[in-house]
């Protein structure tokens, strides 16, 4: 049994970067750009500025069956001023859109100790100064080898690849 779930190439054709302003939603303002952008599957490869707000969604407890609930998950407001250190994660096509799944890590001052969150984004995450996201964009000619859907075994959204 091969621990691989699935896997798949997908040519990278070019970078697609932007720049949010302050008090934007980051995963609103995210995923306006890329569909501005007309960005429908890509990688995340970078963000990096200041937040205001950061919401991290962490799983708390893995549960006795799917799907994950609230009750399953902790939130985990900051409200200080955060460095976007880390963001990942990637972009798929679903039957009505895009589907943006991101993960981020923030640094903030407790102190005289600089301490880093991470978790999943979720809305409410807000721009500090400035913030910057790069995302290399898969060649849109074969948006078929990317897609979001429902994992039957999970019952959540997830990112599935194919070979042709």
């Amino acid at each position: 049994m091969s621990a691989v779930e699935c896997s798949g190439f997908a040519d990278v054709m070019k970078v697609f970067q932007f720049r949010l302003r302050p008090g934007a939603d980051l995963l609103n303002g995210i995923t306006e750009a890329l569909s501005a952008g007309g960005v429908r599957a890509g990688v995340f490869v970078s963000g990096l500025g200041a937040l205001r707000r950061a919401v991290f969604r962490n799983l708390k407890v893995f549960p006795q069956s799917f799907p994950v609930t609230p009750a399953d998950r902790l939130y985990l407001e900051v409200t200080a001023p955060l460095e976007l250190v880390s963001l990942t994660g990637w972009v798929a096509p679903t039957a009505t859109g895009i589907e943006v799944h991101a993960h981020f890590a923030a640094s903030t001052v407790r102190g005289d100790t600089v301490v880093t969150h991470g978790g999943h984004l979720t809305e409410g995450t807000i721009c500090g100064i400035k913030c910057v996201v790069a995302v290399l964009v898969v060649d849109p000619e074969h948006p078929q080898h990317v897609r979001a859907a429902i994992d039957p075994d999970t019952r959540s959204t997830d990112l599935f690849l194919s070979r042709t």
